[in-house]
């Protein structure tokens, strides 16, 4: 738990005082952070950074043209960003906001060997290849690397975890949605004629309440989810072909019954603007015979990505206080004790948390 840390190089540092829990906290350090991508995600991330006022965004880095970028936060700079680099010594935590389909797995490792970053990588079946790489970067630079920040991977698996060590006689469902997947839209935009998409994940009623009821069925990954595309094609785009490209995607949508919808524009943006998600993670199992518990965490969120970016805040600040401490390589919320993220000191999380 972080203690001493803090107190490195703190001179000049500015002073925050708010009220939380019906108590002043005062804090005597500003983490600076950096924000790569402004999409969804990205504008997620800048909207959680002004409710933490022990943060301060100081640049959003983008591919495309700075000028044309307009971001919420005053004073903050806008920069290309090949220019990120220039920037190593003014950020504290560098917050990498693109997709996992293509742009983290080669922007992690690389930016982990300048800044201590996080992402929010989660392509499941992927997370240990991608730990590996950023685990290596991150390590050789002295940096941390936090990867698959989020609610799942995240704030779920934190769940997953607990509940099968509660109960190790058991069985763990997870279930999403209804709601927008950002990856699986973003994977589906990557294909050739897509111009927009949409995707939800859809829980089969019948699976959540055999759960809930207790009865631990065996379910297939198919049994469990269905999937919902609306896609925008280009004009003049082959939709069988993307229909094919969409539902035989491995790790994407292979193992679902995917529905995909043809729609133009305007009924996306009308019907499909918003992006709310959510879903529960459920553990049912037994201590002793005959007695019989089950453990349900739920999340109902208006906007997946703002949510996301709350988040990816929370444990930017434990990436600050664990790289003070001089820890490096990568980690996982698995790695990560629940006193980093807190910006409350240890007395003040014992007399109003615990």
């Amino acid at each position: 738990f972080w203690t001493s840390a803090p107190q490195r190089g703190m001179i000049g540092a500015k002073k925050t005082t708010f009220r939380q829990n019906g108590k002043e906290t005062t804090h005597t350090m500003t983490i600076r952070i950096g924000i790569l991508g402004y999409g969804n995600l990205g504008r997620g991330v800048e909207a959680a950074i002004a409710k933490n006022p022990d943060m301060e965004l100081k640049a959003v880095f983008t591919r495309r043209a700075p000028e044309n970028l307009h971001i919420a936060t005053a004073g903050a700079q806008v920069l290309h960003a090949d220019q990120a680099e220039a920037m190593k010594d003014e950020i504290d935590v560098l917050m990498i906001c693109g997709g996992s389909a293509t742009d983290l797995p080669e922007q992690t490792p690389k930016y982990a060997a300048l800044f201590n970053v996080i992402d929010s990588f989660d392509t499941h079946a992927r997370i240990p290849a991608h730990f590996a790489n950023v685990d290596a970067a991150a390590k050789k630079a002295g940096k941390i690397g936090i990867i698959s920040g989020g609610w799942d991977p995240g704030m779920f698996s934190l769940n997953r975890l607990y509940a099968s060590c509660i109960l190790p006689d058991g069985k763990d469902y997870t279930f999403w949605g209804r709601g927008v997947s950002q990856g699986h839209s973003d994977a589906v935009r990557r294909i050739e004629g897509v111009q927009d998409a949409r995707q939800y994940t859809v829980p089969v009623p019948a699976a959540l309440e055999a759960v809930r009821a207790g009865q631990n069925p065996t379910l297939t990954t198919r049994e469990k989810h269905t999937r919902e595309v609306f896609v925008v094609a280009e004009e003049g785009a082959d939709l069988a072909r993307i229909e094919r490209g969409i539902k035989g995607m491995p790790n994407y949508f292979s193992d679902y019954d995917t529905t995909v919808h043809f729609i133009d524009a305007d009924t996306l943006a009308r019907e499909h603007a918003g992006l709310p998600h959510g879903g529960f993670v459920i553990r049912s199992g037994e201590t002793a015979e005959g007695h019989h518990h089950v453990i349900e965490y739920r999340l109902q969120l208006d906007s997946n990505p703002e949510f996301t970016g709350s988040v990816l805040v929370a444990y930017a600040r434990a990436a600050y206080r664990m790289a003070q401490e001089g820890m490096s390589g990568a980690k996982t919320v698995f790695d990560i004790a629940p006193a980093y993220l807190s910006a409350q000191s240890g007395e003040e999380l014992r007399t109003h948390m615990l």
